[in-house]
C-alpha cells in the first residue's frame, strides 16, 4: 500500500511539472500569432510570374519566399496548366473545390493526369518534378516550409521569362 501512495505521489509531481512553464521560459517566449482566415476576409491577389497569367493567391501565414512554415491557396480558372516543375523544398497540396489533375514527371502527358477532386491530398517531395491543371474552376491549399519556389524542367516553360 505504502508503495502504491508514494508511486501516485510520484506521478502527480511528474504530471504538474511536465504543465508547469519554468518561470524564465514564460516571460521571455513570445507568443505565437493566431491567424483566423474566414472567406469574406481572404486577400486575393494576381499570382506572382512564376506562374502563368490567370492565377490568384493569398498568403493565409507565414511567407513563401522566407525560411518557415507558410500557408497559401490559389484560385485556377477552366483549364489553366501549370508546365513540369519542381520545388526545392516538400509541397502538400489540398483540393478545396474544382477538380485539380496532376502527374509526375519531367514532360507533359495528357494520359498521366490524375483526377483529384475536392477534398483530396498530394504530397510532393523536393526536387520531384510534376504538373497540374485545372478542370473548371479550382482552388488549392498549399503548405509546406519556405523558402517556396516554382523551377520549370524546360525554362522556356517559365512565364517569368517570357517577353
Amino acid at each position: 500500500m505504502r508503495k502504491l501512495f508514494l508511486f501516485v505521489v510520484v506521478l502527480a509531481i511528474a504530471s504538474q511539472a511536465q504543465t508547469t512553464k519554468p518561470k524564465s521560459a514564460a516571460k521571455t517566449a513570445a507568443k505565437p500569432a493566431v491567424t483566423v482566415a474566414t472567406p469574406d476576409k481572404i486577400n486575393w491577389v494576381v499570382a506572382p510570374p512564376s506562374l502563368p497569367a490567370g492565377a490568384q493567391v493569398a498568403v493565409l501565414a507565414g511567407n513563401p519566399a522566407a525560411a518557415g512554415p507558410f500557408v497559401m491557396r490559389l484560385k485556377f480558372p477552366d483549364g489553366y496548366k501549370v508546365m513540369p516543375h519542381w520545388h526545392p523544398v516538400p509541397e502538400n497540396v489540398t483540393v478545396l473545390s474544382g477538380e485539380f489533375r496532376v502527374a509526375m514527371g519531367d514532360t507533359w502527358d495528357d494520359s498521366k493526369l490524375q483526377s483529384l477532386p475536392a477534398g483530396s491530398f498530394v504530397s510532393n517531395p523536393a526536387h520531384h518534378s510534376h504538373y497540374a491543371m485545372a478542370k473548371g474552376p479550382t482552388e488549392i491549399q498549399v503548405h509546406g516550409t519556405g523558402p517556396f519556389k516554382l523551377v520549370y524542367v524546360n525554362p522556356k516553360d517559365d512565364p517569368s521569362k517570357k517577353k
